[in-house]
């Protein structure tokens, strides 16, 4: 998956560091579309009814600190009929970005909307199981956006939305570059974790469809391992799993002895 621009290690090997090519750091003109990289995330407002866990103080992590085999993970639907432009389907996703994804799932987005920098929660149950986690918005312009993962989320990686012309037709994609963010999680994904994540963004796809009138698509699915290896020196990164911390948490907030973290 291309990304707009780079994203690394620091030297540290904790946190990741966004950056730009050399040649946008002398002459930033697409500057504005990135996230400015800060020590940790921070969630301003909560929105009523979400869960804020797992995300404030938290770093972003790319595939390079995740554990499990990273994979490429490919999904497209053609809108075809009524001369919806690319632009136009970028501009109402990240509108209603949250009411594409399935009803188990909540995305609480910032109230200025899918723009650089912003942090959104998410409230999901894996296998029945409470999660709470949260995104950053990594890059945002009006051809495509692309959200971050924190860690203790399920993966570490990026997920780029986009939409192009092809034949004239207008094609929405999302892609995800990603390893599971530690063992636990790569063993979810090794039992139907990675079947449920398809039939995630196939549904979102399709539900995206739908809002332009087209309805009966087909989601084109594409899944790739592009690195079998396992990276163990990041199997530590089980102390910030998030579905842990929630199952932990979550009680602690109902009886009021709870924090937000």
């Amino acid at each position: 998956m291309e990304l707009p621009g780079d994203v690394s290690n620091t030297a540290n090997g904790g946190e990741a560091s966004i950056s730009m090519p050399q040649s946008e750091q002398q002459a930033p003109r697409d500057a504005t579309y990135w996230a400015q990289h800060g020590t940790g995330l921070k969630v301003s407002n909560v929105p009523p009814g979400a869960v804020n866990l797992n995300v404030n103080g938290r770093s972003v992590v790319g595939p390079l600190q995740g554990f499990g085999k990273m994979w490429q993970k490919t999904y497209a639907v053609r809108i075809s009929g009524g001369n919806i432009t690319p632009g136009e389907v970028i501009a109402e996703w990240k509108r209603n970005f949250a009411s594409f994804w399935p009803s188990d799932a909540h995305f609480y987005g910032p109230l200025t909307g899918i723009a650089p920098g912003e942090v959104a929660l998410l409230n999901l149950a894996v296998g029945g199981v409470p999660l709470s986690t949260g995104v950053m918005v990594l890059y945002a312009d009006d051809e495509s956006f692309t959200l971050m993962t924190p860690q203790g989320h399920m993966f570490a990686g990026w997920i780029t939305f986009s939409a192009y012309e092809d034949g004239g037709v207008t094609v929405a994609q999302a892609q995800v570059l990603m390893r599971a963010n530690d063992p636990i999680y790569e063993l979810g994904l090794q039992f139907g974790g990675h079947r449920k994540e398809d039939v995630f963004w196939q549904h979102t796809l399709r539900s995206l469809a739908a809002h332009f009138g087209v309805t009966g698509v087909t989601v084109r699915t594409n899944v790739e391992c592009v690195d079998p290896k396992r990276q163990w020196a990041h199997a530590s990164n089980i102390w910030h799993n998030a579905a842990v911390r929630t199952a932990f948490a979550l009680p602690l907030r109902i009886f009021g002895g709870g924090r937000r973290a």
